[in-house]
């Protein structure tokens, strides 16, 4: 990575943890209609989408047996028409996820629709005014942004992100800088932390808060989530932030590098650390005060301030498990 790349990603990451900037984000919508269409999501949804507070909510739609199909947004537009937000590419998988008990239900579900996020982010208690609308419209829809420290505005507009950034005439951050802002916050994203294997709980606390309701009837995947709920976060693997002590500028540790637990814990000679997970996320050091940034769901034994090895091929990197958010504010 260039020195002049790494000047413009660390001046974009500096300005969505400070004074506010925008990001375009690609975005898959499935949208619901029809008279039954709020009954199917609310016996489907883990959020109590006929009692949303406001015109959007987060929510997991589960399997049967309560694991994760999909982590997404829920708005509503009217009481018989919702469209459901989530990652681009796991568009397919949650219409087949819905389609699988839509029996007798008046009810259609559409294809994919591509969608893009507007996130507007800066420093949490910074004033912001005049940046998003009040209400959703036709053509746009407003969502609340999640996450520990995340503060801004999320507006969802149709199309793609070129051509919503050209009709908008916006000047967004480079994608890097964005996906860096999500890991420093430990925002779980599908396909990577978010997997068909994940239980809810192990998002994290403040995720189960913002996707769950326990007010709510029964829906598909509820018993494990409610146990689990009950067990006060004892989950197998959450989902861990670490700060990397010791990679080089402009380097990141591949997605699937195993982590260990360093060797001097484990023994001597051939021993070479117990496997606790593998890296989800990362995003590459860009300097003293941006240090490279990985989220992985690891073993429960590893606690906050643990330290871990990285294997980064022939290379270890030492990592320490810290809670989020990490950045860098002046």
């Amino acid at each position: 990575m260039t020195e002049p790349a790494l000047e413009l990603l660390r001046g974009a990451t500096d300005a969505l943890e400070g004074e506010g900037a925008v990001a375009a984000v690609a975005r898959e919508m499935v949208r619901m209609q029809g008279p039954d269409a709020g009954r199917y999501l609310q016996g489907q949804l883990s959020q109590d989408v006929v009692a949303m507070a406001g015109p959007s909510a987060w929510s997991f739609i589960l399997q049967p047996s309560g694991r994760v199909t999909a982590w997404l947004r829920v708005h509503r537009r009217a009481d018989d028409e919702y469209l459901l937000e989530i990652e681009p590419g796991h568009g397919e998988d949650l219409i087949a996820r819905l389609r699988r008990f839509l029996l007798r239900t008046d009810a259609v579900i559409g294809d994919p629709e591509p969608w893009t996020l507007v996130a507007r982010r800066h420093a949490p208690g910074l004033l912001r005014l005049g940046e998003a609308p009040e209400e959703a419209t036709e053509e746009v829809l407003i969502g609340a942004p999640v996450g520990p420290g995340v503060a801004g505005s999320d507006l969802l507009l149709p199309g793609a992100p070129d051509a919503v950034v050209a009709r908008l005439g916006l000047d967004p951050v480079p994608p890097a800088a964005f996906e860096r802002h999500r890991i420093a916050h430990a925002v779980p994203a599908m396909g990577a932390e978010l997997t068909e294997q994940t239980i809810p709980g192990e998002a994290g606390d403040w995720v189960i808060e913002a996707s769950v309701s326990f007010t709510k009837g029964c829906y598909t995947g509820q018993e494990l989530v409610t146990r689990i709920h009950s067990r006060v976060g004892k989950v197998p693997r959450p989902i861990r932030l670490l700060r990397l002590l010791d990679a080089e500028v402009g380097h990141a540790p591949p997605i699937g590098a195993e982590i260990r637990r360093p060797e001097s814990e484990t023994g001597t000679g051939t021993d070479t650390g117990t496997v606790v997970g593998a890296v989800t996320s990362s995003a590459a050091a860009l300097g003293s005060e941006h240090p490279a940034l990985v989220l992985a769901p690891l073993a429960r034994a590893v606690d906050l301030g643990a330290e871990v090895d990285i294997v980064d091929g022939p290379r270890r990197h030492r990592a320490v498990v810290v809670g989020p958010p990490a950045v860098s504010r002046s």
